[in-house]
This record gives structure tokens, sequence and C-alpha cells, in this order.
């Protein structure tokens, strides 16, 4: 038997990926200990910072693992991109379909003890596609991940009935493309999805992870509003709120266009958003205009990203804005973000909220809420007053 620890780093599809093979070694008969024989990392490659990181974690975990396993995006992304590191730390350059399996298979099984095991955070992220095929100009997504691809709608809502008899409350559909979604076989697009998938028997929320705009139409409007389990909350990238800016990111959308399809959600839920800063294109005038659309949007909580060249993209040789004026508009889009969040925070009297992790949880359109209660449990709460961290609570 082999000792084992899985971390990753990057969005919720590295998550989703790590805990594939987290049961695939747990199923082999392996046991999860920090004090691993062999550490497992789900690498990020979507900025140089996150290549860095995933470089330390594998170094890290060399000292103290025999073997380290590297998977994920950046394990993909380039023969050099974890070159020099020891030679116990293997890198699994392999679609995420074929990546447990590999990792399983190469530590060897000692016996199916576990046939099941319960996802490793309290919520449940549940993938339902994988890839893109629209390749924005910054984004080397596409070339790690390949192009789009879904799982059955049967296999997908047969994790979620799994998910939630495991004692999961709430779970989360996640996604590199959400929106492309499809199982034509079986005639399901995402809105049908998101519509049986809450109506299964137990599931207290339902919550997508992100979402392009130009995937936001009439049917999924109406999926999340009359579905009663989905969270009011939708995180839509934006990138940049100029339509210069974005014709040379590839965006495939105009402000207007992102903010006619919003429109129907803004008043009911809570909306968040991704943005790039110091993309090649933006100047001030342009940095100026992102600040106002956000806010025309109604979007609360911005994910800011300061640009970073990606191999392989159409942008890569380029990045004339300096890392200064990009870190000074970081600030400011903060700012403005945590103003943002203030602002619908001081409009919150009540709510149901998942605790998922001590003094901490989440409201039903996202909202953090501090609050004293059970780790796990969805909870009733009142608010006392607002924080910079978050709404202060009672338990009801």
């Amino acid at each position: 038997m082999a000792t084992f620890t899985v971390h990753f780093l990057g969005c919720k599809v590295s998550h989703v990926d790590a805990h594939e093979t987290r049961e695939a070694l747990l199923r082999n008969g392996h046991e999860e200990s920090q004090a691993g024989d062999v550490a497992v990392i789900s690498t990020c490659c979507v900025t140089n910072e996150a290549v860095a990181k995933s470089r330390k974690a594998a170094a890290r975990a060399a000292r103290t693992h025999a073997r380290v396993y590297l998977t994920g995006c950046a394990a993909n992304l380039s023969d050099t991109a974890f070159a020099g590191l020891p030679e116990n730390v293997v890198v699994v350059a392999k679609p995420p379909e074929e990546t447990a399996a590999f990792v399983a298979g190469d530590v060897g099984p000692i016996g199916c003890v576990q046939a099941d095991a319960r996802v490793d955070r309290i919520r449940a992220f549940v993938k339902i596609q994988d890839g893109c095929s629209f390749s924005c100009n910054f984004c080397v997504i596409p070339l790690v991940r390949g192009a789009s691809r879904s799982r059955s709608a049967a296999a997908v809502l047969a994790e979620v009935q799994r998910r939630v008899a495991q004692g999961h409350q709430e779970v989360v559909l996640t996604g590199i493309n959400l929106g492309c979604f499809r199982d034509r076989t079986a005639g399901y697009d995402l809105a049908r999805l998101v519509r049986e998938a809450g109506a299964v028997s137990g599931l207290r929320r339902l919550r997508l992870s992100s979402i392009e705009i130009n995937h936001v139409n009439d049917a999924l409007v109406a999926a999340l509003r009359e579905t009663p389990t989905v969270g009011r909350h939708l995180h839509v990238p934006l990138q940049s709120g100029d339509d210069g800016v974005l014709r040379a990111m590839g965006r495939r959308y105009t402000v207007d266009t992102y903010l006619r399809r919003l429109a129907p959600l803004a008043d009911e839920f809570n909306l968040t958003s991704d943005v790039i800063v110091g993309f090649p294109a933006e100047d001030e005038t342009a940095f100026a205009t992102t600040l106002a659309t956000i806010e025309r949007a109604g979007i609360t909580k911005v994910h800011v990203f300061p640009y970073s060249p990606r191999p392989g993209t159409v942008t890569a040789a380029e990045d004339p804005v300096s890392p200064q004026e990009k870190k000074e508009r970081s600030a400011r889009l903060r700012a403005l973000s945590h103003e943002l969040c203030l602002a619908r925070w001081q409009t919150k009297t009540d709510d149901l909220v998942l605790v998922d992790r001590p003094g901490r949880g989440y409201g039903g359109d996202y909202t953090p809420w501090l609050v004293d209660a059970a780790v796990g449990e969805l909870v009733q709460v009142r608010a006392e007053r607002v924080t910079e961290e978050g709404i202060l609570a009672r338990a009801a």
C-alpha cells in the first residue's frame, strides 16, 4: 500500500481532475496521508505565475515524497515547463480523461478496498464538459485541454445523484466552456441539464461554475430562474469592458451584447466576473471604460488577472503594458470590486448558508457570511452587520 497526497492549483476543473485521481488511488487500496509516499499535483498554466507556483509545489513535494506526479494544464504546456526538476518528478502530459488511470496504474493496485470516495470538499464539483474550441488570442487552454467535448447527460446525472447520496447538499456543474455542453444523442443542452440536475432528489442547491456570455440565452435564463434549487449567482467572464480590447482578444461579443444578455438576471442574481488587466490593446482610456462597464453590468466580485503572455497564443510576443501599470490598474479594479460587494452585502438581511469552513460559508447568491455553525451544514442566518470580509450573522 502507498500513502498519497493530492493537491490542485487553478480552477474548479483542475479540482475535479485531481479528485478523479484521488478516487482512482483510493479504489486501488492506497491511503490518503499528508506524509505520503506519492504526491499528485494538478497544475495550472493560465499565467506565468501559475506555472511558477506549480514548479515550486513540485520541487517541495520532490523533497518529501518518493514520487511526484505533475498532471493538468501546465504538464501539457510544453516540454520545458518543468525541465530541471528532480528525477522523482513524473510529468504526465496526457488528456484529463487518461490521467487518473495512468497515475493509478503507475503507482499500482493492491486491491479494491474502497469502491466509492466522497469528494474532499463540502460542495461537490461535477464536470460536464472539457476543452474549448474557441481560441481567444491570449488563451492557452485550447492548446493544453483540446477541443470541446461533453460527458453524456446520463453520466452527469448519475454522478449528481451519487454525490447527493454521499451527503453533499450542494453541487456545482463545471467545465472549461460550460455552455458548449451537448448530448445530442439524448437531446440535452445545458438548459435541460440544469433543470434535471436541479430536480435530483435530496439536492438542496445547484450552481454553475462559470459560463460565457454567448451561451447566456433565453432557454438557459429560464432554466436558471425556474429551477428552485439553482443558487442566485452566475459567474460570467468579461475579460474587458472595452470593445476595441475585446476585438483584439478575439472574444466574439461586444459590451452591448454582454449587458443585454445579463439584463434579465441583474435584479435577481449576484453577477461576478473575470477581467484581464494590461492586455496589449488596453490603454488608460480602455481600462476606464472597463471600470464603467462593470458598474453598468451590476457585477460585484471581479477576479482580476494581470495579462501574462502564453506560449503558442496569438499574443505570445506582445506585452507592452508595464508591470507597474498592471499592478496599479489591478489595485483600482479590486478596490471597485470590493466597493460593489460591500454595497450588495448591505442589502442582505437573511439567507440560507452552506458552511464550508469554520466560521464561514456562502449564501444562495454566493455572498460570504461569517457564522458560527457546523461545517457542512446548510443553516438559515440573519445579518447583524457587514464587515470587510463578509456579513457577520447569527443562526436564525
